[in-house]
């Protein structure tokens, strides 16, 4: 019997992409209920799937709803294990994987919502916090390390693209450039 796997999806939720890159990386394949979160009518589906948070993404697996971008990310590499491990095998190096998976979700979301959402005086005071924020990411990579797992696309990668993606927004909204204060986040 197949899996059965369906994403509640809101397109340019970053939270949702980790779920699309991470059941991509696995392989699985499944259908994506793209949700209106533009007006204030959240569906039926949705509310009763999450009823505590009321948000997406939500994954459900064979009848059975799990949320949280994070959580489901774990989830789905403990229920498809047999292809492209996405956490670390070594207990420490997973910690430090959710460590700074959950960095990104409390101060570079924070910080990068605070730059499309202000202007004037504390826009720039926005500026320096979200490349404040960047800099403890950016040493996490190291020197010449494509991804942060150093030669494996993976869990924290996983975390932080859809983020990356909104680079050009940031700097839109912010007027500024990341480049010259995280160069090795750019490349």
């Amino acid at each position: 019997m197949d899996d059965e796997v369906v994403l509640l999806d809101f397109c340019p939720s970053m939270f949702c992409a980790r779920i699309k890159i991470a059941l991509a990386e696995k392989g699985v394949k499944y259908d994506c209920k793209e949700q209106d979160l533009l007006g204030n009518m959240k569906s039926q589906m949705l509310v009763e799937l999450n009823p505590v948070l009321k948000k997406v993404p939500i994954l459900i697996h064979n009848g059975k709803a799990v949320c949280e971008s994070l959580i489901i990310v774990e989830y789905i590499d403990e229920v498809w294990s047999d292809k492209a491990p996405l956490l670390p095998s070594d207990p420490y190096q997973r910690s430090q994987a959710k460590f700074w998976a959950n960095f990104i979700d409390k101060k570079i979301w924070s910080s990068g919502r605070k730059l499309w959402r202000t202007n004037g005086e504390k826009l720039e005071e926005a500026k320096i916090e979200f490349i404040e924020s960047l800099k403890p990411l950016e040493g996490n990579l190291g020197d010449n390390k494509p991804y942060f797992g150093g030669e494996t696309f993976g869990f924290l990668d996983i975390a932080f693209v859809p983020f990356y993606c909104w680079f050009y927004v940031y700097e839109t909204f912010g007027n500024f450039t990341i480049e010259p204060h995280c160069p090795m986040l750019i490349e």
